[in-house]
């Protein structure tokens, strides 16, 4: 069994998209309706849905809920960190956590993304 997709509710799909694509190499293989879903894949084939919030839906995650993104090298979370901090407002510094360099920072509509190298 492997994991298939994820699917985030955000107010923007197509802003929290686009964060996605610029800092994490994702592609939009579809969208539908306006503004309503985009499906986006990674290098690897793994699937993450974008889909608007609904009426009535919470307008934000847990505190700890969070998305991680673990990269080949030390170097790779340094280089990912410089080419975040200069278009992201708010993001972590990198620090030791689990093991291994680390540093978080939030997709738009509230997402928690960890991006991190295990040694």
């Amino acid at each position: 069994m492997h994991l298939n997709h994820l699917d985030l509710c955000v107010p923007d799909v197509r802003e929290t998209s686009e964060f996605f694509e610029r800092f994490f190499g994702f592609r939009c293989q579809r969208e539908k309706g306006r503004d309503a879903l985009a499906i986006l894949q990674d290098e690897a084939g793994f699937t993450l849905v974008i889909s608007r919030l609904r009426a009535g839906d919470p307008t934000s995650y847990p505190a700890q809920f969070h998305v991680g993104f673990l990269l080949e090298s030390e170097a790779a979370v340094q280089e990912a960190h410089e080419r975040m901090r200069e278009g992201i407002a708010e993001i972590s510094p990198v620090r030791e956590v689990r093991g291994g360099p680390a540093f978080y920072t939030r997709a738009p509509g509230g997402v928690l993304v960890e991006i991190s190298h295990r040694r």
